[in-house]
């Protein structure tokens, strides 16, 4: 089976078809270094981690993902907490890829930052004065929109009616009122690097153009990111790329995430409903949060709540209990296929709820069958699925002693555990079986074996 994507300029899944098969070119929108990571910044992270993987087992993959080091967000946020530009940007960037590898996100290839890349920038621009795409005034550097025909494809808008409908108020230094800037002056508090125009600093559509012709090319693959770039950021991307490179396709496929929401509405840092991913773990473990992530089609809408994180727990609670004291040799993983299921719907535009489903069907399987050899097989197959999936990779035993609840909440299982044990040997059993009752109550399971009293969270 072939892979098929949704590609949102075309607005139809369409089988993929590389430039040149023997090295894929995949670039994403990375994060803008202002503040931690929030969930709704770990959804593309996550989505096209597992794109990834799955480009890997067919092509040799080159994938970039960028920071955006210089931004006026940045800018904003060092003033406020009196920091230097450097000390905001090192430390945010430092928690984003510690906050992303707990939620099994491998690196990148490339992981580029806009602050150096400033000197392609700055003849990307040069280009695009000579060949009269774009003008200077008052400083500033802008992309004059209207001399790009096409503009507005990617996020199926007309730029004449978004000149009748437009109700922005046109800067002094602009011919339209949707030209966009691709280099601003700095004052002396802000950034800034010399150029022809005087010292300033680049627009954020450009940072992404430039950092993706310098380290993929004219014409690339895939270009990946959240909904909500669509316009302006990648519709501007397409419009100075394609103009600087003679009219060359800019992405040969482009794919976007959807949003994540709260009761329904959209998860943002302007309203105050967001859920930072290090506050997350604190009381849920990575592949917890990965999972939750992969419960809806990545192209789909998913509503965040604690009870999309209490499914997805219980969910791994399920497929590491039917793991379970079975041994998987390294040379059966190594020689066990992807399950064909698995595959396909992965294949098929990402469809990860239809892979998990998949997965819990072999699960199934597992539980039923005696044989010991066949129970290696089927556990052998999730664990496989597990890798494309970025899933299943705890030790089981570590898994059920709850490294993925919260610290508090380990400690009061502990202790009553313990007021259990005590109560067992005073032989008041009425009193052991009640804190028993209470455990289970609170959704944990226990366990007497001859080494002791095992526990774990959730339904197994």
């Amino acid at each position: 089976m072939k892979l098929t994507l949704h590609d949102t300029m075309s607005g139809k899944k369409l089988e993929f078809q590389p430039l040149n098969a023997e090295k894929v070119t995949m670039y994403l929108c990375g994060p803008t270094v202002y503040n931690y990571a929030h969930i709704g910044n770990a959804r593309p992270a996550v989505v096209f981690d597992l794109l990834a993987r799955l480009l890997r087992q067919q092509y040799k993959l080159l994938f970039v993902r960028n920071i955006t080091d210089v931004d006026d967000k940045i800018n904003a946020a060092a003033i406020e907490s009196g920091q230097s530009i450097g000390e905001i940007t090192k430390k945010f960037i430092k928690a984003y890829n510690i906050d992303m590898a707990a939620l099994g996100v491998g690196a990148p290839d490339i992981e580029p930052r806009a602050t150096e890349h400033i000197a392609e920038m700055i003849l990307m621009i040069k280009d695009l004065l000579k060949k009269g795409y774009a003008y200077e005034q008052d400083g500033h550097v802008l992309f004059e929109v209207s001399t790009y025909e096409d503009y507005g494809l990617l996020s199926k808008r007309n730029l004449t009616e978004m000149k009748l409908g437009s109700r922005i108020e046109i800067a002094s230094y602009k011919k339209s009122a949707h030209d966009f800037v691709l280099w601003k002056p700095s004052t002396p508090d802000f950034p800034g690097w010399d150029s022809p125009w005087g010292r300033g600093r680049p627009g954020w559509h450009l940072e992404c153009s430039a950092m993706i012709e310098k380290h993929l090319g004219d014409t690339i693959d895939i270009h990946a990111g959240g909904q909500d770039l669509v316009f302006p950021h990648h519709e501007n991307e397409i419009a100075q790329s394609t103009c600087a490179h003679q009219g060359k396709v800019f992405s040969r496929y482009w794919l976007h995430n959807g949003f994540l929401s709260i009761d329904n509405t959209k998860m943002s840092k302007s309203l105050g409903n967001v859920s930072l991913v290090r506050d997350l773990l604190k009381d849920y473990s990575g592949e917890v949060i990965r999972l939750a992530l992969l419960t809806a089609h990545y192209r789909q809408p998913l509503e965040w709540s604690e009870e999309t994180l209490v499914g997805a727990k219980k969910m791994l609670d399920r497929i590491y209990g039917s793991l379970r004291d079975i041994e998987v040799s390294t040379k059966k993983l190594n020689a066990t296929k992807v399950p064909s299921p698995v595959m396909s719907a992965l294949l098929n535009d990402l469809n990860t709820p239809m892979a998990i489903s998949e997965v819990f069907n072999l699960a199934k399987e597992l539980n039923k069958t005696t044989d010991k050899n066949q129970k290696e097989a089927i556990a052998a197959e999730i664990l496989v699925a597990g890798r494309i999936l970025g899933l299943f990779e705890s030790d089981t035993n570590d898994w059920f002693q709850n490294k993925n609840t919260s610290i508090l909440f380990k400690q009061e299982i502990e202790n009553l555990i313990v007021q259990r044990d005590l109560a067992r040997s005073n032989k008041d059993f009425i009193e052991a079986d009640q804190i028993r009752d209470k455990l289970f109550a609170k959704g944990v399971t226990i366990e007497d074996t001859p080494s002791g009293v095992r526990w774990h969270y959730g339904s197994n």
